[in-house]
């Protein structure tokens, strides 16, 4: 997607930081939110921090991205799950939802500060072209790998975001049945992945997400 015409070393230099950023403030918003709703556990481990070291996957958040840059030109990861009790929650059913809802709401967020950031580039003056270039394809990789992970995020399986969501909304009973998925939900999700069943309509949403906020900025 982006690395037709950059470097490896220029497409990691680029992606570095908003990758990094997008799967960081994700986590730390489901502890954030986990904190302000009753549960400490996030605080007292020391990750609400945007620290990246203290969020690594050494899998997900450097050996994926890695082969996925020199592979396909592109990136995407995760980092350490941030730890909630959600017994510790005050409203269990309400509140496992809201924390849930953070990650991808925070990855909504940066999508739209990293489109202001480009937008405010692309107003530099051409003069300064060396610098405000990579500063627009860095912002242009922040909006993508955001927009991705919110949606990926927001697919309604366990341990998925939306399946965390959807178990709790759901009226106990059925939401219970959809919890039981959660120990196979990534092989599921994978399965459908490499099918093409569900890709198809992920990169739909994605690219609505995205022309939505590139049209209100």
């Amino acid at each position: 997607m982006f690395g037709t015409e950059l470097s490896t070393i220029q497409l990691i230099t680029i992606a570095i930081i908003p990758l990094l950023f997008a799967i960081v403030v994700h986590e730390v918003a489901h502890g954030w939110v986990a904190r302000q709703l009753g549960d400490d556990t996030a605080y007292l481990m020391g990750r609400l921090t945007l620290n990246p070291l203290k969020h690594i996957d050494p899998v997900g958040t450097i050996l994926v991205p890695l082969i996925l840059i020199l592979t396909v030109g592109f990136a995407f990861g995760w980092a350490k799950p941030v730890p909630v009790n959600f017994n510790n929650l005050r409203n269990r059913r309400r509140d496992t939802a809201l924390v849930a809802a953070a990650g991808p709401f925070a990855n909504l967020l940066m999508a739209i500060a990293w489109a202001l950031i480009a937008k405010l580039a692309s107003l530099l003056p051409d003069s300064i072209a060396m610098l405000t270039s990579p500063l627009i394809l860095m912002s242009m990789f922040g909006i993508t790998i955001n927009a991705i992970l919110m949606v990926f995020n927001l697919i309604p399986i366990p341990p998925t975001d939306g399946g965390r969501i959807a178990t709790s909304l759901l009226p106990p009973r059925l939401g219970y049945q959809l919890s039981r998925v959660e120990p196979y939900g990534f092989f599921i999700i994978l399965v459908l992945l490499l099918s093409g069943v569900i890709w198809k309509l992920l990169d739909i949403v994605i690219q609505i997400v995205m022309q939505l906020i590139q049209f209100i900025l």
